[in-house]
Formats: C-alpha cells, sequence, structure tokens
C-alpha cells in the first residue's frame, strides 16, 4: 500500500483558507489532517465546529480530524455531523478507551488514538483490535512547527509489531516535524500516513512538496 498524506491545515493560510484547501484537492495528497485544540488539554486554541463545516464544504477527500481536548465524548457525533471521516482522540484524555473507540464507530467513522511522546505504545495492547489508525505525536502537541523528537522511529517499530502480531488492521499514523529529512525513514520503519503542516504550506510550491512526500523511494 503507497503511503498516505495528510496535510495539517492549521498550517494552511487562514485569510485564504478555501484557496489552501482547493490545492490540498488539486494535489496527490489523501486527507486534510484538522486539528482541534481546546486550550485545555494543549496550550493553544484551534478550529470548532463552524470552521470543519465550512472546510467540509470545500474538500473533496477524506476528512482527518484530530482531537486534542479533553472529554471528547461529549463532541463524538458533532464531529461526525460536520464532516469527520476518522475521528482520532488522545489516550491520555480518555477515561474509558474503549467506551470511546466504540461510540466513534458507533457514528459511523474510523476510530484513532493518539499517543503523545511520553505515553509508550504497550498502552495500546489491548485496544490495537479495535482501532483503524494510531497516531504517534513526534512533537509535543498544541503548535506547529516544531522539531522531531528521534524516539519516534522506536515507537514505529513497536506498534508495527504490535499490529501484526495481534492482527489489527490500524494504520500508523505520525504528526509532528515531518520533511524531506525524515520522511523515507518513518515509512521505511512503518508509517503508513505522514503529517506535515508547514513543510508544506511554508514551501516555495506547496503541491510539488506535497508530490515529493508522496514519491518517496524507501
Amino acid at each position: 500500500m503507497s503511503h498516505i498524506i495528510a496535510p495539517s491545515i492549521l498550517a494552511a493560510d487562514f485569510a485564504n483558507l478555501q484557496r489552501d484547501i482547493e490545492l490540498v484537492n488539486r494535489s496527490e495528497a489523501d486527507w486534510f489532517h484538522i486539528d482541534v485544540m481546546d486550550g485545555v488539554f494543549v496550550p493553544n486554541i484551534s478550529f470548532g465546529m463552524p470552521v470543519i463545516s465550512a472546510i467540509k464544504k470545500h474538500a473533496s477527500k477524506t476528512m482527518d480530524v484530530h482531537l486534542m481536548i479533553v472529554d471528547p465524548d461529549r463532541y463524538i457525533a458533532d464531529f461526525k455531523k460536520v464532516g469527520a471521516d476518522i475521528l482520532t482522540v488522545h489516550y491520555e484524555a480518555c477515561n474509558h478507551l474503549h467506551r470511546t473507540v466504540q461510540a466513534i464507530k458507533q457514528e459511523g467513522m474510523k476510530a484513532g488514538v493518539s499517543l503523545n511522546p511520553h505515553t509508550p505504545v504497550a498502552v495500546l495492547a489491548d485496544i490495537i483490535q479495535d482501532l483503524d489508525l494510531v497516531l504517534i505525536m513526534s512533537v509535543n502537541p498544541g503548535f506547529g512547527g516544531q522539531s522531531f523528537i528521534e524516539n519516534t522511529y522506536k515507537k514505529i517499530s513497536e506498534l508495527r509489531q504490535m499490529i501484526e502480531k495481534s492482527g489489527s488492521r490500524a494504520l500508523i499514523e505520525i504528526d509532528g516535524g515531518v520533511n524531506d529529512k525524515n520522511a523515507e525513514k518513518l515509512v521505511a520503519t512503518g508509517a503508513n500516513a505522514l503529517v506535515a503542516g508547514s513543510f508544506v504550506f511554508r514551501s516555495k510550491d506547496p503541491e510539488q512538496t506535497i508530490h515529493d512526500l508522496k514519491h518517496l523511494k524507501y
């Protein structure tokens, strides 16, 4: 399977959001990655429901929504209504993770779980078969443009072994500091999907940058 490229809309130009959404539509990107932050779970605030609904009106690709919020269970049905195709919650924010994952699936979305840099992949051993996606944070969540954490490769390898041993079909997604220096190694190590924000939208030619990330040699 070819790896997935998911440009992070958090790094887009908010004053020209429709333009940047249409750029992603034209490109070889596979998903729109949309970060939702509440200023509590992470020290930043980002998109709310109206903005995601507006993005959905123009987006022609999968809406990959990443919740960096406390008590995500309260909003699962709402995110389905505004257009999420994949809904990812943080392990660290869920008291009853299995229940949360089942609630996401009952709404007809694919269910993902994200791990902060300090959280070991072993915590997912009992639920990995129920997941469609595991998102490994390769920076501390909250802000774009941070430096990549090298321990991420070890976590990908461990997670890949867990997935294969359990028979899970979960995809491994990497978010944070992804660029042309580490993308090939990430995919070669076992990642299926790469989130890229600043690296794409601050480049001279975002469509070409997406093309280059899509056509790695590994």
